[in-house]
């Protein structure tokens, strides 16, 4: 009986000794890292005043948090938070991007520039006279109107009535064909019968010139054939400016 306990006993202590050396230590928990900052998405990039004349500034204005590198669109890295003043030629949509070891985030701002009109000036009743106003041929020992010259000579008709300021000296001039008398006589009477013309169409002879240059300028001297005459015997239309002073 006392070596039956004495084993129990002995047993007791083997088996507490087993379960001693079977326990194992836990190994220490790895250390916790922190995540980095998330980018802070920008507050909305503005421009003031969002819309401008060409040639005009304007102020642009950004904040961005936890960034590292900030750069703006057309103008390059710029500080987290700021603002500076830029003179956009045409319009331009100002575009932000922030990063960081958090992300990235965006933020924009849209420019109006406006582009002013050229406004065309109105040309002057002495530019609407040379550009409308067109001379009259005759034929040769002539100054009957042309059939050929008649809608030519209503069209200047319509320019004159149409500007009432306008007032003109019509010339008579002829080829180099007669005598220097003859050919004033001739091309007085060319200037005559346009003004005449003009009256009749409804323009003031008050607003009318004449005078006769006969053969004295021609407006072709290079030859003397049909071509070249023909150009020279007319009446010049011109703005006269002289009786515009004499009112």
């Amino acid at each position: 009986m006392k070596f039956h306990k004495t084993l129990v006993c002995l047993c007791c202590v083997a088996l507490a000794m087993i379960l001693s050396g079977c326990h194992h230590k836990l190994a220490p928990a790895a250390p916790v890292s922190e995540a980095p900052p998330k980018i802070v998405p920008p507050a909305p990039t503005t421009a003031t005043p969002d819309a401008i004349d060409r040639g005009g500034s304007l102020e642009l204005v950004w904040s961005t948090q936890n960034a590292t590198a900030v750069t703006i669109d057309g103008i390059g890295t710029v500080s987290a938070s700021g603002s500076q003043k830029v003179t956009p030629e045409s319009s331009t949509t100002y575009h932000l991007t922030a990063t960081g070891e958090g992300g990235s985030a965006e933020a924009s701002a849209r420019v109006t520039v406006n582009v002013p009109v050229a406004k065309i000036p109105e040309p002057t009743d002495e530019q609407l006279f040379a550009a409308n106003v067109k001379d009259i041929f005759f034929d040769f020992d002539n100054y009957d109107v042309r059939p050929d010259q008649t809608q030519t000579a209503e069209s200047d008709a319509t320019v004159l009535a149409k500007h009432p300021n306008i007032n003109l000296l019509i010339e008579g001039h002829c080829d180099e064909r007669g005598s220097d008398e003859y050919n004033l006589g001739l091309g007085e009477n060319r200037a005559s019968t346009l003004r005449d013309r003009f009256v009749q169409l409804g323009i003031s002879a008050d607003r009318i010139r004449v005078i006769s240059f006969g053969k004295e300028k021609p407006l072709c001297a290079t030859a003397e054939d049909e071509s070249c005459w023909s150009q020279n015997r007319r009446a010049h239309f011109v703005y006269d400016s002289q009786q515009h002073a004499s009112r």
